[in-house]
C-alpha cells in the first residue's frame, strides 16, 4: 500500500490490510476497538457504524445507527463501552452498549463540535466547537458545568485527567492551556509557535509533552513538564497536518497530513531547538542593506536586498549569502531548507542522516487511530474510505 515520498532508508512501511467502504459522505473519525477486530466510524452522512471483521477477512457494518445531524467527531471509551459523538448542530450524543442505548443529546455548542475528550475519573465530556468555545459537562446529570470563549474557532483538544488541564488549539494558530473546575476555570498560559491554524493535538501525560500539528505543514513538540518551555519544530509534510499520535514506549511520533503523507519521527534522540529568527536592517553576513533600509541604500548608492533567514543559526541574511539548501534532521528539518553559506559548510554528512521515515497513505487523512499492541493503524478522510494498516 505504501510508497515512499522520498527515496530514503526506512523500516516498518505501512501495509494495507483492509479497505472499508460504505459511507456516502466524508468519514470524520475512525477508532479501533481494543482487543477486538472492529472499527467504529462516524460520518457526515449522519451515521455511526461498528464494523466487525468476518471470517472472510472483510469488515462489515454489524451495527448501524442514524442520528439527526452530521457526525463531526467522536471519542470512544472501551472500558465503559461508551461512544461520544459530536454533531454538526452543536449537540453531543452519548451511546452505551454498542449503540443499543442512547442517552438524550446535550446541546454543548451553538455550532459544529470540532473535538471532544471523555474523562472517566471526573465523568466529564470536554468539547470544542466552531462557536469559538470549549465546554465541559457532567455525563451523570447531563448538565453543563462551564464554558470558555476564544477569539477564533476552537479546532482541537487534549485533556490531562490528573491535573484537569485542557489544551485547546484554535484557527488563529494559538494553543490555550486552561485549568477546569466545576462551575469555573482559569487560563494558565497560551502557546504561540505555528504560522497556521491548529488542526491536531496529542498529550503524553507520562513525559508531559504536548504535540501540535497545523496548516503550516509543521509539527511542534512543547515540553510542558519543566524544561523552561522548550520546543522542537518538525518539518516533513507538504500539506496540513491533521492527525498526531505519540507512542510513549517506542518514543515515536506518527503524524498524518491532508495529502495522505504519514511521517514516523524518531523522538528517542537528543534534538536541537530551532533558533529564533533575528531581525536586522542589513545582512548579518555581508552587511548589505535590506530594501527597507532607505538611509543605508542612499549612503551606499545601492539597491536594497530581500531579507531571508538561515534555519540553522537564525541570522538575517541576503539571498547571495544563503544560496545553499540542506536538510538538518537534528533540528527537525527533514526537507532541504535555506541555510547561510557558513552553516552549510558546518553541516557534516552524518548530520544529514534522516531521523524520520515517510510513507504515502494514498488518501486524504483527516483522522487516525493507533493500536500499538497489535501494530494497527486506521485512517479516514473526505474520500469516504477507511483504511486499516499494519
Amino acid at each position: 500500500m505504501a510508497a515512499e515520498i522520498h527515496s530514503r532508508p526506512q523500516t516498518a512501511r505501512p501495509v494495507l490490510l483492509n479497505k472499508i467502504e460504505g459511507h456516502s459522505d466524508a468519514v470524520n473519525a475512525a477508532v479501533l476497538i481494543p482487543k477486538e477486530d472492529g472499527v467504529i466510524t462516524v460520518s457526515e452522512d449522519r451515521t455511526i457504524r461498528v464494523w466487525l471483521k468476518r471470517d472472510s477477512g472483510q469488515y462489515w457494518p454489524s451495527i448501524y445507527h442514524t442520528v439527526s445531524s452530521p457526525c463531526s467527531c467522536m471519542s470512544y471509551h472501551h472500558d465503559s463501552r461508551r461512544i461520544f459523538i459530536g454533531q454538526d448542530n452543536g449537540a453531543v450524543v452519548v451511546s452505551k452498549a454498542a449503540l443499543h442505548q442512547t442517552i438524550p443529546t446535550v446541546k454543548s455548542h451553538q455550532n459544529r463540535v470540532s473535538d471532544m475528550v471523555f474523562s472517566l475519573e471526573s465523568e466529564w465530556v470536554v468539547s470544542t466547537g466552531h462557536d469559538k468555545s470549549v465546554s465541559w459537562m457532567c455525563t451523570h446529570s447531563g448538565s453543563m458545568l462551564g464554558r470558555h470563549y476564544f477569539n477564533a474557532w476552537a479546532s482541537c483538544l487534549q485533556y490531562d485527567h490528573d491535573t484537569q488541564h485542557a489544551f485547546v488549539g484554535d484557527y488563529s494558530g494559538q494553543i490555550t492551556l486552561l485549568k477546569l473546575e466545576k462551575q469555573t476555570y482559569s487560563t494558565i498560559t497560551t502557546l504561540k509557535g505555528h504560522e497556521g491554524s491548529i488542526a491536531a493535538l496529542w498529550w503524553d501525560p507520562v513525559q508531559r509533552l504536548l504535540f501540535s500539528g497545523a496548516s503550516d505543514h509543521s509539527v511542534i513538540m512543547w515540553d510542558i513538564g519543566g524544561r523552561k518551555g522548550r520546543t522542537l519544530l518538525l518539518q516533513g509534510h507538504h500539506e496540513r497536518v491533521q492527525a498526531i499520535r505519540y507512542l510513549q514506549l517506542t518514543r515515536q511520533l506518527v503524524s498524518c497530513s491532508a495529502d495522505g503523507g504519514i511521517a514516523v519521527w524518531n523522538m528517542d534522540i537528543q534534538r536541537d531547538e530551532a533558533p529564533q529568527w533575528l531581525e536586522s536592517d542589513s545582512c548579518q553576513k555581508c552587511e548589505q542593506p535590506f530594501f527597507w533600509n532607505i538611509k543605508q541604500m542612499w549612503d551606499n548608492k545601492t539597491i536594497g536586498l530581500r531579507q531571508h533567514h538561515c534555519r540553522k543559526c537564525g541570522k538575517a541574511v541576503c539571498g547571495k549569502c544563503s544560496s545553499k539548501r540542506s536538510t538538518f534532521p537534528m533540528m527537525g528539518f527533514e526537507f532541504p531548507v535555506r541555510v547561510c553559506d557558513a552553516c552549510f559548510d558546518s553541516i557534516k554528512d552524518e548530520d544529514r542522516t534522516p531521523l524520520a521515515t515517510f510513507h504515502e497513505g494514498k488518501h486524504n487523512i483527516a483522522h487516525m487511530d493507533l493500536d500499538p499492541t497489535r501494530g494497527l493503524m486506521v485512517t479516514c478522510g473526505s474520500d469516504r474510505i477507511v483504511k486499516v494498516n499494519i
